[in-house]
């Protein structure tokens, strides 16, 4: 078939192609372990001069099957699945930073994304500078330092729900010579493919929307295969350089477009180990197989919610980039025109207190952890998921101390309204 697939028929029939009676179904291949009938072919895959399964630490094919779908839903070269979400930002930035290293942040980002960067990067010696993603070009481009090797954002942010100008950054970021990290958590590559806006790699927590059912946490990191790494080879050592652990291999030299993932998996994987279980690649496989049907039905619930939110007394203020009241209305219709996502932000007239109490008279709505996935569900950021920050870096991560996130999921959107309506304070 010559047609290149849509997102859509690459949701249900990418990754897996079975050859004359293998499986239709993706299998779990739960082995750790693979058989070779000859010490030396053994040898060639631990030197990578040899493709193929060793170990499932680094990889499976289970998981490399999942890994090869979402990189084709991205536009992108490679992908690899990690066992979280924050291993997958934690992975894509170490691949090419070390102690003494700098990058520079959107400060609206997820608060577990924010600690990880501020303080345990800081005790391996890579220090992050925080920015507000609205500043100017000027502004933006003078955190940077000779030695940033990154610029990371989130398409929209948890749990601000403010939209990343993608192009803005990838511009600042191209032109101090590094690439650009996106989250697309929230967006998905049905709603916003970030390579297509200059972004050079994309992370996910495939937790949220990807498996969609609350079922399996997970992580991938997907090379656009776009950046140019030889280009700026003083800055990026571990690529353009020989490699000792692999007898002097270099990366950007043996791999080309496919050396950052490469890297990843050979380097990092066989070092830190976290990979995804084949169980939760198979079910984030199954996730992913009506990604395409259940985004479009989040953003239209979400938009008809938040309408009905704002037109309530008791309510605040609403942030969802789908009201023409956001500021983030104009970048939500150029990056993500079919809807953004199912997420959002609000504050309630009153005290933290009514907040919570609101949250506690929910029925069929959830207060949970997570978020993204097919049921509706309610979390206070400042009490749980962000706890652990000040009240200072709650303003800066753009987490108002009175922000309500309210994920809402594919049910009858009058029952999620209904619901809403009898637990606002009277």
């Amino acid at each position: 078939m010559d047609r290149k697939l849509s997102r859509e028929s690459l949701c249900v029939q990418g990754g897996w192609q079975p050859k004359n009676g293998e499986p239709r179904v993706l299998p779990i291949i739960q082995s750790t372990t693979f058989k070779y009938d000859s010490s030396e072919q053994m040898a060639r895959l631990f030197d990578l001069e040899e493709s193929g399964y060793f170990y499932t630490r680094l990889q499976n094919p289970t998981n490399d099957a999942v890994a090869a779908k979402i990189a084709a839903l991205e536009g992108g070269v490679a992908g690899m699945l990690t066992s979280s979400g924050q291993a997958a930002n934690f992975y894509a930035v170490m691949n090419i930073a070390e102690a003494g290293d700098h990058i520079v942040c959107s400060s609206t980002i997820y608060g577990g994304t924010f600690n990880l960067f501020g303080v345990t990067l800081k005790k391996h010696g890579v220090e992050v500078t925080f920015v507000d993603p609205d500043a100017d070009e000027e502004t933006l481009s003078a955190a940077f330092r000779p030695n940033t090797k990154a610029m990371f954002g989130e398409t929209m942010s948890n749990p601000g729900m403010n939209v990343l100008d993608i192009e803005k950054f990838a511009k600042v970021a191209h032109a101090h010579g590094v690439p650009l990290i996106v989250d697309n958590t929230f967006a998905t590559p049905i709603n916003c493919r970030p390579f297509e806006w200059g972004a050079d790699i994309v992370t996910h927590s495939t937790t949220k929307y990807m498996d969609g059912h609350a079922t399996a946490v997970g992580g991938a990191i997907v090379d656009s295969g776009n950046f140019d790494w030889d280009a700026h080879a003083e800055k990026f050592p571990g690529l353009t350089t020989p490699d000792d652990s692999y007898h002097g291999l270099t990366y950007s030299k043996a791999f080309g477009k496919g050396a950052y993932i490469t890297k990843a998996t050979a380097q990092l994987m066989r070092d830190l180990g976290s990979i995804q279980s084949p169980m939760n690649a198979f079910l984030l496989n199954i996730g992913l197989e009506t990604l395409h049907l259940r985004m479009p039905r989040h953003c239209s619930n979400a938009q008809k919610v938040a309408e009905w939110l704002e037109a309530q007394p008791q309510v605040a203020w609403v942030n969802y980039p789908g009201l023409k009241s956001s500021k983030y209305y104009e970048l939500a219709k150029k990056y993500a025109p079919n809807g953004t996502c199912g997420v959002i932000a609000f504050g309630l007239k009153g005290s933290r207190k009514d907040a919570e109490e609101f949250m506690d008279r929910l029925k069929m709505i959830a207060i949970v952890t997570h978020v993204a996935d097919a049921r509706t569900c309610v979390l206070h950021p400042a009490s749980h998921t962000h706890r652990q920050l000040s009240d200072e870096q709650l303003i800066q991560a753009g987490v108002a101390p009175d922000l309500i996130r309210l994920s809402v999921g594919i049910e009858n959107p009058d029952d999620i309204i209904a619901d809403l309506s009898q637990a606002f304070p009277r």
